[in-house]
């Protein structure tokens, strides 16, 4: 962890007993580049009378710090929920467009924390260390569902919905939906708009929601790891019932950056389990990482169903940096009946570029850049167990 820029940042933070906000120390930090970028990033004026996103940015930290329930968190969760307030329209920089005359900003939750999390990685040196990963993630979570609280009585299913989410509380004890919520007020009080007290009491009835479902402040306390994995993944069973566990064995997908350790990991823990590569199968057909990988995920998946057929447990190894990309894995496992179990791993940002540069068949640094920007770690929800590990 570099302690020069996170000290930087922290000591800009609002903190007892001022909670003052030292706005001027934060032009000296990182996130500088992209003030500036705010200012010019225009907002619907019915919704942010208040103006570009940088001057609302400042009126939602100054709502932050003077609410009381802010004031009763400690330390730690006040410093995560206010990076996360700084940050929380980071997103607005890429995807704030002009439509129909309208500016709307389509997926800037998840834009922001993806390249929130390049920023705390790369240039915070927030990451390779289990203290470091829990703030890092917990501000990026909040920055990507910021708005889910406004949104969550409306959804077809509030209770699966604001547990599936508050799932995350067990690879993130910074993270809930209590903070999420009071990031969502900070939000909606930080902008001059005729509906405030209406989004106001509608995060309310989403707080009171996640209460009901047992899950405002922790994740919910499912009877097993089979009957929470089936409920979160939207399978028709009640979350209470303690399902009969048909899984014959476990299937181990690994997840990381190049260069992270993921086949030292397999000799330090499974050096016994069978292991499905796909840089292994990418240089035995002689295709490039640039190339399509198409017929490499293919070969990659017949020889995983070899595996299944005899019911017997594997590694898939490959770096699986998105859901979209491990999804469809999830579900052929599944679909043989085997348990899942994702293990994610990463390290420090300097020792995962050097590991990767000694390889054999080192990945291009700017790939390892471009995927680092792509990244996201997998969710508690998805598999029947998730692992964080720092290596």
């Amino acid at each position: 962890m570099d302690d020069g820029q996170f000290a930087r940042v922290q000591r800009c933070l609002p903190c007892a007993p001022e909670y003052r906000w030292d706005w001027e120390g934060l032009q000296e930090t990182v996130f500088a580049p992209y003030f500036w970028k705010m200012e010019r990033v225009q907002q619907h004026p019915v919704w942010h009378g208040e103006g570009n996103v940088w001057v609302h940015t400042r009126m939602v930290c100054q709502a932050l710090a003077e609410m009381d329930a802010f004031r009763r968190l400690d330390e730690r969760r006040q410093q995560v929920l206010s990076l996360a307030a700084l940050l929380h329209d980071l997103g607005k920089i890429t995807c704030t467009r002009l439509e129909d005359g309208v500016w709307v900003s389509p997926g800037h939750g998840a834009a922001g924390a993806q390249e929130a999390r390049r920023v705390m990685w790369q240039e915070m040196d927030l990451c390779g260390d289990a203290q470091a990963q829990a703030f890092r993630e917990a501000v990026c979570f909040l920055i990507r569902y910021h708005t889910t609280p406004l949104h969550l009585i409306d959804h077809e299913d509030p209770p699966r919905r604001a547990r599936k989410l508050a799932e995350n509380g067990r690879l993130l004890p910074l993270f809930s939906l209590e903070m999420l919520c009071l990031l969502s007020e900070a939000d909606v009080l930080g902008r001059i708009s005729d509906d405030r007290q209406e989004q106001l009491d509608t995060i309310q009835l989403g707080r009171e929601a996640a209460r009901e479902a047992g899950c405002l402040e922790g994740p919910y306390p499912f009877p097993s790891a089979c009957t929470r994995h089936a409920y979160l993944s939207g399978k028709n069973v009640w979350p209470q019932q303690e399902l009969y566990d048909d899984s014959w064995g476990e299937v181990i997908m690994l997840c990381g950056l190049p260069g992270t350790g993921k086949d030292t990991w397999i000799k330090e823990n499974h050096p016994d389990l069978p292991v499905v590569c796909l840089d292994d199968i990418r240089r035995r057909m002689g295709i490039a990482p640039t190339d399509n990988q198409g017929p490499v995920v293919q070969a990659a998946r017949e020889e995983a169903k070899v595996y299944l057929r005899a019911r017997r447990p594997f590694i898939w190894n490959a770096t699986n940096i998105t859901e979209m990309l491990r999804k469809k894995q999830l579900r052929l496992f599944e679909e043989y009946h085997a348990a899942v179990r994702i293990v994610y791993l990463e390290t420090n940002w300097h020792e995962n570029l050097r590991r990767n540069k000694e390889r054999k068949y080192a990945v291009p640094e700017s790939a390892v850049c471009h995927m680092l920007e792509k990244l996201n770690p997998p969710e508690a929800w998805e598999g029947r167990s998730v692992e964080w590990y720092c290596v």
